[in-house]
């Protein structure tokens, strides 16, 4: 696959950016849409786009530091790669930043997570488009006749036939959308559209970790996503079930959490 779509003069546009830019945009779309269809504020949702951003961004990048130092102190400079990220990093920053924008103005972090999260699995299916045209996050190699092969990969190995884990994570994110989107029709207890996703989201991340093949850290025998995952999928059931877990619902503490997170 080719990173470079197209150079203008001493200007190149690389597919994994441009690729970013489109999700970005169809999420706002889609987030902003959903907000006036639920007579929510579409100005909140644009600011915390932006947060989510921004946030998502230096929290994808502080993961990938984390796990990949050992490799960052022989080489400093490798942190400036364009992809190098860990999406659970961007998601945990984008949900604390969201928090903390909710609280100050107010309003129902739950009600808004639970609003713009399809749009942060639409985005992330571009996303993965992206890696598929840089390369980044590849599989592993593959006899199965839906190999891939690069030839011009900086970061994949090229001229075998790998695994194509970016596509089945792509295809995923958009299929998680429209589940969410579909799901969200019909008005459900606050938080669990957003538990779906986190439910979702990570099973799928966990079964296609299996498949990489790419220099992503790991925690024991799990890879890095997989231990995050497993904490993902916890919190994710808990919204989901939380008024069917009546232990759950009558400890003080766990009432208290969740009155925080739905507070206005």
């Amino acid at each position: 696959m080719y990173n470079d779509i197209l150079t203008i003069g001493p200007v190149t546009i690389h597919g994994y950016g441009l690729m970013i830019a489109i999700g970005i945009a169809f999420a706002l779309l889609i987030g902003v849409r959903r907000a006036k269809n639920r007579a929510m504020s579409a100005d909140i949702v644009m600011s915390i786009g932006l947060i989510v951003m921004v946030a998502g961004f230096l929290g994808a990048k502080l993961l990938y530091c984390i796990v990949e130092l050992p490799t960052l102190l022989k080489d400093p400079l490798s942190v400036l790669s364009g992809s190098g990220f860990v999406v659970y990093g961007g998601i945990i920053a984008g949900i604390l930043a969201t928090v903390i924008y909710c609280r100050k103005k107010n309003g129902s972090f739950l009600q808004y997570f639970d609003l713009i999260i399809p749009s942060v699995a639409v985005a992330q299916g571009f996303g993965r488009i992206g890696c598929f045209l840089a390369g980044c996050c590849y599989g592993c190699v593959t006899d199965l006749p839906i190999g891939i092969v690069f030839h011009n990969s900086k970061i994949a190995p090229n001229g075998i036939p790998l695994f194509p884990t970016q596509l089945f994570s792509s295809a995923g994110d958009f299929l998680i959308a429209l589940v969410l989107i579909l799901y969200a029709r019909k008005t459900r207890s606050t938080g669990k559209v957003g538990g779906l996703y986190l439910i979702l989201y990570s099973v799928g991340r966990f079964i296609i970790e299996f498949f990489r093949s790419d220099e992503r850290g790991s925690v024991g025998f799990l890879s890095t996503s997989q231990f995050i995952a497993i904490f993902m999928l916890a919190g994710g059931l808990l919204l989901c079930f939380w008024n069917q877990l009546p232990w759950l619902r009558g400890s003080e503490l766990a009432d208290k959490f969740k009155a925080h997170l739905s507070k206005p």
